[in-house]
């Protein structure tokens, strides 16, 4: 095991935090400052900084110099966002896990709140995740987002129903998780919307249960990938920078769909849950996009600046459509 990999169970923090990021300076003050006001202080924070070239290291180092909580690692070239997300989980040594974005915020009672709820909840539980508040890049509320992935079935095919059928955004990406299950599950890949295959792995795996209180500030601005990257080719090279021209067989939305088969034949099910789960994972997908497609626009991709409050519908139903409906894109 190489010095940068995490060892759970020895002892360590009972939660890792692991904030990938790249160019962050403008924000990554204000999520490492929410994260050590949580009332809930066994943790450690893992900054996986993707060779960032404006001021990020130079803050981060000054955060971990002043809180042993913190390990602050520089990476030598900008590996991608998919692989960083999985260096700072590999590094991780709790058992539990949180990814923190760089341009988001925690409310303090995060941690506890999610804490507790494991706490309260079967060993079947993997995930717990609150509701959010979207915010602008001044920091001001726009609105609650409540959307729901809750999935607290005894089958599998049924929890993972409830994902699919419900799932938009991926703020339940930043709650708290086993990380023996989450080590079960591909992390987050280096395709379009591999959140989603994220919460379907998790579904399968075990329980998904919802904290009411919106306690996780998602930040919407000009410079997050949604809006940043205006084609496809563009967001496959930030998720990877060495699959920037990889050879598309499918569809995105096809994509999608067999990413979702792969799961259930990756994960350890057994035959009869492996193919209900398939069968489950492939309606559910091709119903939903069917139901609710409507044509994104070639190479449309949630342009425009963000996001006064008499705009976000406008712009949240546009992040569904892009969400919903990935075979607008070229492909």
């Amino acid at each position: 095991m190489s010095s940068n990999q995490g060892n759970r169970g020895s002892g360590g923090p009972l939660i890792s935090i692991g904030m990938p990021v790249y160019n962050g300076e403008r924000f990554v003050r204000q999520a490492l400052e929410s994260i050590l006001i949580q009332d809930y202080g066994n943790f450690e924070l893992i900054i996986s900084d993707n060779a960032s070239t404006d001021s990020t290291s130079k803050i981060c180092q000054r955060y971990a110099d002043r809180d042993a909580r913190i390990r602050y690692v520089r990476n030598e070239t900008n590996l991608g966002a998919s692989p960083n997300h999985k260096r700072v989980f590999e590094m991780g040594r709790g058992d539990y896990f949180k990814w923190a974005a760089h341009d988001d915020e925690c409310l303090p009672t995060f941690l506890s709140r999610c804490m507790s709820v494991f706490g309260e909840a079967p060993k079947s539980a993997v995930l717990v995740y609150p509701q959010s508040l979207i915010i602008d890049e001044e920091g001001r509320m726009i609105r609650e987002y409540r959307a729901s992935i809750e999935a607290k079935a005894s089958r599998p095919h049924r929890r993972l129903a409830s994902v699919l059928s419900n799932v938009v955004l991926g703020t339940p990406a930043y709650g708290v998780m086993r990380a023996s299950a989450l080590k079960q599950t591909r992390l987050i890949d280096a395709f379009f919307s591999s959140d989603y295959v994220l919460f379907a792995e998790l579904a399968m795996l075990g329980e998904i249960w919802e904290l009411p209180e919106p306690l996780l500030r998602k930040r919407f601005h000009p410079a997050r990938s949604m809006v940043a990257y205006k084609t496809v080719q563009d967001f496959d090279a930030w998720l990877d920078t060495g699959c920037s021209r990889r050879l598309r067989v499918l569809s995105p939305c096809h994509r999608l769909a067999f990413e979702y088969l792969r799961s259930a034949w990756h994960l350890p099910l057994s035959p009869y849950q492996r193919m209900m789960c398939s069968g489950t994972g492939l309606y559910s997908h091709y119903r939903r996009h069917t139901g609710n497609w409507v044509h994104a626009g070639r190479g449309d991709w949630l342009g425009g600046s963000v996001l006064s409050k008499s705009q976000f519908q406008e712009n949240h139903t546009r992040m569904i459509q892009i969400r919903e409906s990935v075979r607008g894109y070229p492909h």
